[in-house]
């Protein structure tokens, strides 16, 4: 998997020397409480490293999992961009959807990072050929709207269509 820069981050592969930061950020309940339909803190070691095996696993030349750094290697959260799962019952109607997230530690919200890294990400996948990225937001995540809205994305409303559960959805467009 690539590495990816802007101003002031660098988004790079996890690696098991990340698993102390890993295990920090996701032990969080203000940071996972709304990551998936079940939202659940990690609690060992030996789960974050489980955790970073499964982020490396992505072998794709747009898709990945990325550790958002500062510019001098202070890490500050996740950005990935995958294909993202349907809930029961949805039918996909064409190729694969793709979904962009991110999850930030405390003590980095508030500085644009996450607005940052997503527009790195969007800019090197549509660079790349890609035409169209979604974003789910449990509705009561006003913060990551407000970075879907910076980002330029397009609010299509709830919607049920992904992870068994109501999200809004936001578009992008390359």
């Amino acid at each position: 998997m690539r590495t990816i820069m802007s101003g002031r981050l660098l988004l790079r592969p996890w690696q098991d020397g990340d698993a102390g930061f890993l295990l920090d950020l996701e032990s969080r309940w203000e940071v996972v409480r709304f990551l998936g339909a079940h939202p659940a803190i990690m609690r060992t070691r030996q789960d974050a490293l489980a955790s970073i095996g499964r982020r490396r696993a992505i072998d794709h030349p747009v898709h990945g999992i990325w550790l958002i750094t500062t510019a001098d290697g202070v890490p500050v959260g996740n950005l990935l961009l995958k294909p993202i799962p349907l809930s029961a019952g949805e039918s996909a109607g064409g190729p694969g959807e793709v979904e962009i997230g991110w999850h930030l530690h405390p003590d980095s919200w508030g500085h644009g990072y996450a607005t940052e890294a997503a527009e790195a990400v969007l800019n090197d996948a549509f660079g790349r050929g890609l035409a169209r990225v979604v974003a789910v937001t449990d509705p009561g995540n006003h913060a990551s709207q407000a970075v879907c809205r910076r980002l330029g994305m397009t609010a299509l409303g709830r919607t049920a269509k992904y992870y068994d559960a109501v999200h809004e959805l936001f578009e992008h467009r390359g």
